[in-house]
């Protein structure tokens, strides 16, 4: 791989290279439930992970549709590797919108270093002179294991401050081995545990900001790219995914069939399967495209898109997910007795898709509904993951 900062389709090349080695690697990963280490390795050399990164700590700056795309085309090799590139990408363009000096302790000696992260209010954050003293339990750490550092969200109780995420080291957290689960099996998505640890206050964000578009950090990451909505940015890396997973599932349908179909007529039904699943995946990645392009312009003019756009965009990406749902489970079912064995990887990809459309974030009705209340003039409260 060059080591030149590529642009958008750069990237997406470097991802369809590795698709085959990372499709090769799947059942290995779903057996251990981790991404295999030398594919990992391979992610790390292809820069997926530094798609959104500020170039002035070694990333490329690209827009966040650049690592969606190359999100969904490791999908098509394998879904669980996709999250992991998804969620572990997502976050060093959230680390841009920090005070400067906590980039510096995340990248200072080592700008390839990862942070994972569990955004819920599942810690306690008291306030302490200098920062806040953290403890407390977080679930689904997607791809941990990776990780030097964790983004994490703390209750700050009745402080003025407000509640925050928090930046806290390797050192300060404890991974507990607990996903053992049916769909998405590889990303690793364990317990964080972080017992008493003192945060200072430049590693922390409070999240109102984040709901405004601002942090401390655009002082010295000045692009438009980081005046993006926060909750939408990570939305798009836990969607997206599933989007490629079917893409991978019907090409590869489709080429077994071909491959041992004689010259009669496939089954109608068939037909109809595959001709909708293939309408979803490119449907879902227009509907991507012109919804970030609406946000980049609002962050180009530095104006903080409406509540109501942003709701919109927020169920679109989660239905996204479900039709991918619905499609995916229509061609194991035209797919027959044979996609039952374990050389074919549709049980898989029909289970992953599925672990995905339960994350909260993909939650078609609660976003519905949100979305829909809005435009029938009710209001909504204002929440840092939109």
């Amino acid at each position: 791989m060059s080591s030149a900062v590529p642009d958008a389709a750069e990237l997406l090349r470097r991802a369809r290279v590795l698709r085959p080695v990372i499709a090769a690697a799947a059942a290995e990963g779903e057996r251990e439930r981790r991404v295999s280490p030398a594919v990992f390795g391979d992610l790390q050399d292809a820069g997926l992970f530094r798609a959104l990164q500020p170039k002035r700590w070694g990333g490329y700056e690209l827009p966040p549709t650049a690592l969606y795309d190359a999100e969904m085309a490791v999908a098509e090799g394998d879904m669980s590797t996709a999250w992991v590139v998804g969620v572990l990408g997502i976050i060093p363009w959230a680390i841009a919108l920090f005070d400067d000096r906590a980039a510096a302790d995340v990248w200072g000696e080592d700008d390839g270093t990862l942070v994972c992260c569990a955004l819920r209010r599942q810690g306690t954050a008291v306030p302490v002179e200098g920062g806040f003293r953290l403890t407390g339990r977080w679930k689904y750490g997607s791809g941990s294991m990776h990780a030097g550092w964790a983004l994490l969200g703390g209750d700050c109780g009745p402080s003025p401050d407000g509640d925050r995420l928090l930046l806290v080291p390797k050192d300060d957290f404890e991974i507990v081995d607990t996903w053992t689960v049916s769909g998405l099996r590889a990303t690793g998505s364990h317990d964080i545990v972080v017992k008493d640890a003192f945060v200072p206050q430049h590693r922390t964000h409070r999240m109102v900001e984040l709901f405004d578009c601002k942090g401390p950090g655009q002082a010295v990451n000045p692009s438009a790219l980081y005046r993006l909505p926060f909750g939408l940015v990570f939305a798009g890396g836990v969607a997206n995914a599933a989007v490629g997973a079917l893409q991978g599932m019907l090409n590869r349908l489709v080429g077994e069939i071909n491959a041992k179909r004689g010259p009669t007529r496939p089954n109608p039904d068939l037909s109809l399967m595959v001709a909708e699943a293939a309408t979803t995946a490119d449907e879902a990645r227009v509907l991507v495209e012109k919804n970030f392009a609406r946000l980049a312009a609002y962050a180009e003019r530095s104006e903080v898109p409406p509540i109501e756009l942003r709701l919109q965009i927020k169920y679109q990406l989660s239905i996204n997910t479900e039709r991918c749902r619905v499609a995916a489970n229509k061609l194991l079912d035209v797919a027959g007795a044979s996609g039952l064995y374990a050389d074919h990887p549709y049980g898989r990809i029909v289970a992953d898709i599925t672990a995905a459309r339960q994350h909260i974030t993909n939650s078609v009705p609660l976003h519905a509904r949100d979305w829909g209340q809005v435009m029938l003039g009710q209001p909504r409260r204002h929440d840092f993951m939109l």
